[in-house]
């Protein structure tokens, strides 16, 4: 490997590293809002990268998006929040939805309301 090659590998490390810390960053906020403490899932999104779906303590969630499993991985390491495999079971059963989501999904799925 060249010096170039490695001098772009280590910007780029280095420019995953800063999203990693982004990420990690409104992880920790999410989890404090949410009663302390937060799990999460990582789901694939294609091109675009994967989905970090978080779910609080209190049953709220949300999620962000990573451009890869990688940066998303090591944002939840540096939040310290649990990474399961599959968001069912326990993990889904946590989450509390409100009137805003289910006016969302009757919307969409029965004519209801635009999307706004």
């Amino acid at each position: 490997m060249d010096s170039t090659q490695q001098a772009e590998e280590t910007r780029s490390g280095a420019r995953a590293e800063r999203w990693a810390a982004r990420l990690a960053k409104e992880i920790t906020a999410f989890a404090k809002e949410r009663g302390g403490s937060a799990d999460g899932q990582i789901a694939h999104l294609g091109r675009r990268g994967v989905r970090i779906v978080l779910v609080g303590a209190d049953g709220g969630w949300g999620d962000l998006v990573a451009p890869s499993k990688e940066i998303a991985e090591r944002a939840a390491e540096k939040a310290g929040i649990t990474v399961h495999e599959t968001l069912d079971g326990d993990l889904a059963a946590r989450i509390r939805t409100g009137p805003y989501e289910w006016e969302r999904m009757a919307g969409i799925q029965l004519g209801g309301p635009e999307n706004r």
